[in-house]
Protein backbone atom coordinates (compact mmCIF):
# COMPACT_ATOMS: atom_id res chain seq x y z
CA UNK A 1 0.00 0.00 0.00
CA UNK A 2 1.36 3.43 -0.98
CA UNK A 3 2.00 5.77 1.94
CA UNK A 4 0.17 9.07 1.94
CA UNK A 5 3.41 10.92 1.15
CA UNK A 6 4.68 8.52 -1.52
CA UNK A 7 7.58 6.08 -1.77
CA UNK A 8 11.20 6.83 -1.00
CA UNK A 9 14.34 4.71 -1.31
CA UNK A 10 16.79 4.38 1.60
CA UNK A 11 20.11 2.74 0.72
CA UNK A 12 22.15 0.92 3.35
CA UNK A 13 18.88 0.24 5.15
CA UNK A 14 20.19 -2.20 7.77
CA UNK A 15 22.69 0.28 9.21
CA UNK A 16 22.53 2.30 12.41
CA UNK A 17 21.60 5.64 10.85
CA UNK A 18 19.46 4.29 8.01
CA UNK A 19 17.32 2.06 10.23
CA UNK A 20 16.48 4.99 12.49
CA UNK A 21 15.70 7.11 9.42
CA UNK A 22 13.39 4.37 8.09
CA UNK A 23 11.52 4.33 11.41
CA UNK A 24 11.03 8.09 11.18
CA UNK A 25 9.99 8.01 7.52
CA UNK A 26 7.33 5.39 8.27
CA UNK A 27 6.02 7.57 11.10
CA UNK A 28 5.91 10.53 8.71
CA UNK A 29 3.62 8.64 6.34
CA UNK A 30 6.10 7.57 3.66
CA UNK A 31 6.40 4.15 2.09
CA UNK A 32 10.01 2.98 2.20
CA UNK A 33 12.04 0.82 -0.14
CA UNK A 34 15.17 -0.13 1.79
CA UNK A 35 18.24 -1.73 0.24
CA UNK A 36 20.66 -4.12 1.92
CA UNK A 37 23.85 -5.65 0.53
CA UNK A 38 23.27 -8.61 -1.75
CA UNK A 39 26.79 -10.09 -1.47
CA UNK A 40 26.43 -13.30 0.60
CA UNK A 41 29.75 -12.54 2.32
CA UNK A 42 28.22 -9.39 3.77
CA UNK A 43 24.58 -10.44 4.03
CA UNK A 44 22.99 -7.98 6.42
CA UNK A 45 20.41 -8.69 9.09
CA UNK A 46 17.29 -6.63 8.40
CA UNK A 47 15.05 -8.34 10.96
CA UNK A 48 14.92 -5.19 13.09
CA UNK A 49 13.36 -3.30 10.17
CA UNK A 50 10.39 -5.60 9.65
CA UNK A 51 9.41 -5.09 13.29
CA UNK A 52 8.97 -1.33 12.90
CA UNK A 53 5.52 0.21 13.23
CA UNK A 54 4.03 0.46 9.74
CA UNK A 55 6.62 -1.85 8.19
CA UNK A 56 4.16 -4.60 7.30
CA UNK A 57 2.14 -2.21 5.14
CA UNK A 58 4.74 0.29 3.88
CA UNK A 59 8.24 -1.22 3.94
CA UNK A 60 9.88 -3.30 1.21
CA UNK A 61 13.42 -4.64 1.46
CA UNK A 62 15.57 -5.16 -1.64
CA UNK A 63 19.02 -6.57 -2.33
CA UNK A 64 21.37 -4.03 -3.92
CA UNK A 65 25.10 -3.36 -3.83
CA UNK A 66 27.25 -0.34 -4.66
CA UNK A 67 29.60 -2.62 -6.59
CA UNK A 68 26.74 -3.14 -9.07
CA UNK A 69 25.03 0.29 -9.21
CA UNK A 70 22.43 -0.94 -11.70
CA UNK A 71 21.02 -3.12 -8.92
CA UNK A 72 19.42 0.02 -7.44
CA UNK A 73 17.41 0.80 -10.60
CA UNK A 74 14.29 -1.31 -9.86
CA UNK A 75 14.21 0.07 -6.32
CA UNK A 76 14.40 3.72 -7.42
CA UNK A 77 11.83 3.34 -10.22
CA UNK A 78 8.65 5.02 -8.95
CA UNK A 79 10.19 6.68 -5.88
CA UNK A 80 9.78 10.40 -5.23
CA UNK A 81 13.01 10.61 -3.26
CA UNK A 82 16.25 8.81 -2.46
CA UNK A 83 18.13 8.91 0.84
CA UNK A 84 21.60 7.56 0.05
CA UNK A 85 23.42 6.22 3.12
CA UNK A 86 25.07 3.08 1.79
CA UNK A 87 28.85 3.24 1.94
CA UNK A 88 31.53 0.58 1.37
CA UNK A 89 32.77 -0.53 4.78
CA UNK A 90 35.88 -2.62 5.36
CA UNK A 91 36.43 -3.38 9.04
CA UNK A 92 38.79 -6.28 8.28
CA UNK A 93 41.11 -4.25 6.07
CA UNK A 94 40.66 -6.42 2.98
CA UNK A 95 39.74 -3.57 0.60
CA UNK A 96 42.26 -1.05 -0.64
CA UNK A 97 41.67 2.65 -0.16
CA UNK A 98 41.31 3.13 -3.90
CA UNK A 99 38.74 0.33 -4.13
CA UNK A 100 36.64 1.93 -1.40
CA UNK A 101 36.78 5.33 -3.13
CA UNK A 102 35.98 3.86 -6.56
CA UNK A 103 33.05 1.82 -5.23
CA UNK A 104 31.59 4.78 -3.36
CA UNK A 105 31.89 7.31 -6.19
CA UNK A 106 30.73 4.99 -8.98
CA UNK A 107 27.92 3.77 -6.75
CA UNK A 108 26.39 7.20 -6.21
CA UNK A 109 26.80 8.15 -9.86
CA UNK A 110 24.90 5.01 -10.85
CA UNK A 111 22.15 5.82 -8.37
CA UNK A 112 21.87 9.40 -9.66
CA UNK A 113 21.73 8.15 -13.25
CA UNK A 114 18.82 5.90 -12.25
CA UNK A 115 17.06 8.92 -10.74
CA UNK A 116 17.35 10.73 -14.07
CA UNK A 117 16.26 7.68 -16.01
CA UNK A 118 12.97 7.16 -14.16
CA UNK A 119 12.13 10.86 -13.72
CA UNK A 120 9.96 10.33 -10.61
CA UNK A 121 12.63 11.37 -8.09
CA UNK A 122 12.16 14.94 -6.88
CA UNK A 123 15.17 15.10 -4.58
CA UNK A 124 18.18 13.07 -3.43
CA UNK A 125 19.59 13.47 0.09
CA UNK A 126 23.16 12.18 0.39
CA UNK A 127 24.49 11.57 3.89
CA UNK A 128 28.11 12.70 3.86
CA UNK A 129 30.12 13.48 7.03
CA UNK A 130 31.77 16.43 8.71
CA UNK A 131 34.94 14.52 7.86
CA UNK A 132 34.41 15.92 4.36
CA UNK A 133 34.77 19.45 5.78
CA UNK A 134 37.51 18.85 8.31
CA UNK A 135 40.31 20.48 6.31
CA UNK A 136 43.24 18.51 7.83
CA UNK A 137 45.37 21.54 7.11
CA UNK A 138 46.68 23.19 10.28
CA UNK A 139 48.17 26.10 8.31
CA UNK A 140 44.70 27.55 7.67
CA UNK A 141 43.95 27.96 11.39
CA UNK A 142 40.17 28.05 10.90
CA UNK A 143 38.31 27.54 14.19
CA UNK A 144 34.75 27.74 12.84
CA UNK A 145 34.10 25.36 10.00
CA UNK A 146 31.12 25.75 7.69
CA UNK A 147 29.95 24.35 4.36
CA UNK A 148 32.54 26.36 2.42
CA UNK A 149 35.36 24.16 3.72
CA UNK A 150 36.32 20.87 2.09
CA UNK A 151 38.78 18.24 3.25
CA UNK A 152 41.73 17.73 0.93
CA UNK A 153 40.83 14.27 -0.38
CA UNK A 154 43.88 14.00 -2.61
CA UNK A 155 46.19 14.62 0.34
CA UNK A 156 44.25 12.27 2.62
CA UNK A 157 44.19 9.38 0.13
CA UNK A 158 48.00 9.36 0.27
CA UNK A 159 48.12 9.07 4.07
CA UNK A 160 47.94 5.99 6.27
CA UNK A 161 45.82 6.56 9.39
CA UNK A 162 42.57 5.31 10.89
CA UNK A 163 39.68 6.51 8.79
CA UNK A 164 41.70 7.86 5.85
CA UNK A 165 39.77 5.78 3.31
CA UNK A 166 36.46 6.79 4.86
CA UNK A 167 37.28 10.52 4.83
CA UNK A 168 38.65 10.54 1.29
CA UNK A 169 35.75 8.50 -0.08
CA UNK A 170 33.07 10.57 1.67
CA UNK A 171 34.65 13.79 0.39
CA UNK A 172 35.01 12.64 -3.20
CA UNK A 173 31.56 11.04 -3.24
CA UNK A 174 29.91 14.22 -1.99
CA UNK A 175 31.76 16.29 -4.58
CA UNK A 176 30.68 13.89 -7.32
CA UNK A 177 27.03 14.08 -6.20
CA UNK A 178 26.96 17.88 -6.17
CA UNK A 179 28.77 18.13 -9.52
CA UNK A 180 26.25 15.70 -11.03
CA UNK A 181 23.42 17.80 -9.62
CA UNK A 182 24.82 20.96 -11.20
CA UNK A 183 25.46 19.31 -14.56
CA UNK A 184 22.14 17.48 -14.93
CA UNK A 185 19.72 19.65 -12.96
CA UNK A 186 18.83 16.90 -10.49
CA UNK A 187 17.99 18.25 -7.02
CA UNK A 188 20.68 16.85 -4.69
CA UNK A 189 21.33 18.09 -1.16
CA UNK A 190 23.93 16.75 1.23
CA UNK A 191 23.96 16.51 5.00
CA UNK A 192 27.23 16.37 6.94
CA UNK A 193 26.51 14.93 10.40
CA UNK A 194 29.10 15.03 13.13
CA UNK A 195 29.69 11.93 15.29
CA UNK A 196 26.29 10.31 15.73
CA UNK A 197 25.28 8.88 19.06
CA UNK A 198 22.08 7.80 20.76
CA UNK A 199 19.79 4.76 20.93
CA UNK A 200 19.64 2.17 18.16
CA UNK A 201 17.15 -0.26 16.67
CA UNK A 202 19.66 -2.96 15.69
CA UNK A 203 20.11 -5.93 18.02
CA UNK A 204 23.92 -5.65 17.83
CA UNK A 205 26.21 -2.86 18.98
CA UNK A 206 26.69 -0.24 16.24
CA UNK A 207 30.15 -0.64 14.76
CA UNK A 208 30.87 3.05 15.31
CA UNK A 209 30.53 2.91 19.11
CA UNK A 210 34.14 1.89 19.97
CA UNK A 211 35.26 5.11 18.28
CA UNK A 212 32.26 7.16 19.42
CA UNK A 213 32.48 6.15 23.10
CA UNK A 214 36.06 4.89 23.47
CA UNK A 215 36.03 5.20 27.27
CA UNK A 216 33.36 2.49 27.37
CA UNK A 217 33.78 0.37 24.24
CA UNK A 218 37.17 1.29 22.82
CA UNK A 219 40.80 1.65 23.80
CA UNK A 220 43.48 4.31 24.19
CA UNK A 221 44.08 4.50 20.43
CA UNK A 222 40.38 5.20 19.84
CA UNK A 223 40.37 7.76 22.66
CA UNK A 224 43.43 9.54 21.27
CA UNK A 225 41.67 9.82 17.92
CA UNK A 226 38.69 11.40 19.73
CA UNK A 227 40.52 13.80 22.08
CA UNK A 228 38.05 16.38 20.86
CA UNK A 229 34.73 15.55 19.30
CA UNK A 230 31.61 16.87 17.61
CA UNK A 231 28.34 15.13 18.40
CA UNK A 232 24.73 14.95 17.29
CA UNK A 233 21.82 12.75 18.38
CA UNK A 234 20.69 10.00 16.00
CA UNK A 235 17.10 11.26 16.10
CA UNK A 236 18.18 14.81 15.22
CA UNK A 237 20.06 13.46 12.21
CA UNK A 238 17.05 11.51 10.93
CA UNK A 239 14.81 14.52 11.48
CA UNK A 240 17.28 16.73 9.62
CA UNK A 241 17.44 14.32 6.69
CA UNK A 242 13.66 14.40 6.33
CA UNK A 243 13.61 18.17 6.89
CA UNK A 244 16.07 18.73 4.04
CA UNK A 245 14.09 16.44 1.76
CA UNK A 246 10.88 18.36 2.43
CA UNK A 247 12.42 21.87 2.51
CA UNK A 248 12.16 23.58 -0.88
CA UNK A 249 14.80 26.15 0.10
CA UNK A 250 17.51 23.59 0.92
CA UNK A 251 20.43 23.78 -1.52
CA UNK A 252 23.84 22.13 -1.46
CA UNK A 253 25.68 21.14 1.73
CA UNK A 254 24.37 21.27 5.32
CA UNK A 255 26.45 20.60 8.42
CA UNK A 256 24.47 18.85 11.17
CA UNK A 257 26.34 19.25 14.47
CA UNK A 258 24.91 19.97 17.91
CA UNK A 259 27.93 20.25 20.20
CA UNK A 260 31.73 20.41 20.23
CA UNK A 261 33.38 18.78 23.25
CA UNK A 262 36.60 17.38 24.69
CA UNK A 263 36.99 13.78 25.76
CA UNK A 264 37.44 15.07 29.31
CA UNK A 265 33.92 16.54 29.18
CA UNK A 266 32.58 13.19 28.03
CA UNK A 267 34.48 11.45 30.83
CA UNK A 268 32.88 13.78 33.39
CA UNK A 269 29.40 12.70 32.25
CA UNK A 270 30.31 9.01 32.20
CA UNK A 271 31.87 9.09 35.67
CA UNK A 272 28.61 10.32 37.20
CA UNK A 273 26.36 7.61 35.76
CA UNK A 274 28.42 4.84 34.21
CA UNK A 275 31.64 4.64 36.22
CA UNK A 276 31.33 0.85 36.65
CA UNK A 277 31.60 0.43 32.87
CA UNK A 278 34.53 2.79 32.26
CA UNK A 279 37.73 1.35 30.87
CA UNK A 280 40.95 2.34 32.67
CA UNK A 281 41.67 5.87 31.46
CA UNK A 282 44.58 7.18 33.50
CA UNK A 283 46.07 8.38 30.22
CA UNK A 284 43.51 11.21 30.10
CA UNK A 285 45.37 13.04 32.86
CA UNK A 286 48.54 12.91 30.77
CA UNK A 287 46.99 14.65 27.79
CA UNK A 288 46.89 18.40 27.43
CA UNK A 289 43.26 19.41 26.98
CA UNK A 290 42.55 20.82 23.52
CA UNK A 291 39.81 23.24 22.60
CA UNK A 292 37.69 21.70 19.83
CA UNK A 293 37.05 23.44 16.54
CA UNK A 294 33.45 24.51 15.97
CA UNK A 295 31.40 22.97 13.17
CA UNK A 296 28.63 25.44 12.45
CA UNK A 297 25.07 24.26 11.75
CA UNK A 298 23.93 27.82 11.08
CA UNK A 299 22.89 27.11 7.50
CA UNK A 300 20.64 24.26 8.63
CA UNK A 301 19.08 26.11 11.56
CA UNK A 302 18.46 29.25 9.51
CA UNK A 303 16.25 27.13 7.25
CA UNK A 304 14.14 26.43 10.34
CA UNK A 305 15.55 23.16 11.68
CA UNK A 306 15.74 22.81 15.47
CA UNK A 307 17.92 20.38 17.41
CA UNK A 308 16.16 18.60 20.28
CA UNK A 309 18.91 16.76 22.15
CA UNK A 310 22.02 17.66 24.14
CA UNK A 311 25.18 15.65 24.88
CA UNK A 312 23.90 13.98 28.07
CA UNK A 313 20.76 12.79 26.26
CA UNK A 314 22.92 11.38 23.46
CA UNK A 315 25.10 9.41 25.89
CA UNK A 316 22.18 8.29 28.05
CA UNK A 317 20.20 7.17 25.01
CA UNK A 318 23.11 5.10 23.70
CA UNK A 319 24.11 3.45 26.97
CA UNK A 320 20.58 2.83 28.26
CA UNK A 321 19.84 1.13 24.94
CA UNK A 322 22.96 -0.98 25.38
CA UNK A 323 21.84 -1.97 28.86
CA UNK A 324 18.33 -2.85 27.65
CA UNK A 325 19.80 -5.09 24.95
CA UNK A 326 22.32 -6.74 27.28
CA UNK A 327 25.30 -5.18 25.49
CA UNK A 328 26.72 -3.29 28.47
Amino acid sequence: MEGEKGSVCVTGGAGYIASWLIMRLLRHGYSVRATVRSDPKFKEDASHLVKLHGAQERLQIFDADLETPESFEPVINGCIGVFHLSHPMDFEGTMSKETIIKTSVEGILGILQACLKYKTVKKVVYTSSIAAASLFDTTKNIKEIDENQWSDAEMIRKLDFIGAAYIASKTLTERAALEFSKEHGLDVVTILPSTIIGPFINSTLPSSFPMTLPLIFGNEEHARFMKTGHFVHIDDVASAQIFLFECSKAVGRHICNKTDVTIQEIANILILKYSEHLLPNDYLSKWEEEKPDHFSSKKLTELGFKFKYGLEEMIDGALQCCQDKGLL
